[in-house]
């Protein structure tokens, strides 16, 4: 599915969506909690409020893929994207990751920032092909963090 007028739209959650949005999430993280010993942050998230908040933006129907977004004034804050596992090699994560680029050049901000567990490694090979780079590895309790941005171009 190359042409992009057949991909599913990407669309702001709305109330109904919650369950899926934690069903997805939990689906995304859930093989990450041995690896890195404690439940990954976006399933203990409030999805309510982030949808309530319109933070929350999903695609497919039924919902496949999802990006949980802040704006802050000098970036976007690309809080937790999820692809549920039967969607993987679909180009939803790539579709939802050009979204927040979209997103962030629609509010006028320069870049888009993100963190990822260090043990997931997966991650360390996935952003940088989509433009992050490497800024630190922070350890906040018991996540060791690594924080990663994306200038966007004017």
């Amino acid at each position: 599915m190359t042409d992009s007028s057949r991909d599913p739209e990407i669309r702001p959650a709305v109330a109904s969506d919650v369950a899926a949005v934690k069903a997805v999430t939990d689906a995304a993280y859930h093989h990450y909690i041995e690896r890195i010993g404690v439940v990954p942050v976006p399933m203990e998230a409030d999805h309510a409020a982030n949808v309530a908040a319109g933070r929350v933006f999903v695609t497919g129907e039924p919902v496949i893929g999802l990006v949980v977004i802040e704006a802050y004034e000098d970036h976007l804050f690309l809080d937790s994207i999820a692809v549920h596992p039967d969607a993987h090699g679909q180009g939803v994560g790539r579709r939802l990751l050009a979204f927040v680029d979209a997103r962030a050049r629609a509010l006028g901000l320069p870049e888009v920032r993100l963190y990822t567990n260090a043990m997931m490694w997966e991650n360390q090979k996935i952003y940088p092909k989509y433009g992050y780079e490497l800024m630190e590895r922070r350890e906040d309790g018991p996540y060791d963090r690594l924080h990663y941005r994306k200038r966007l171009a004017p």
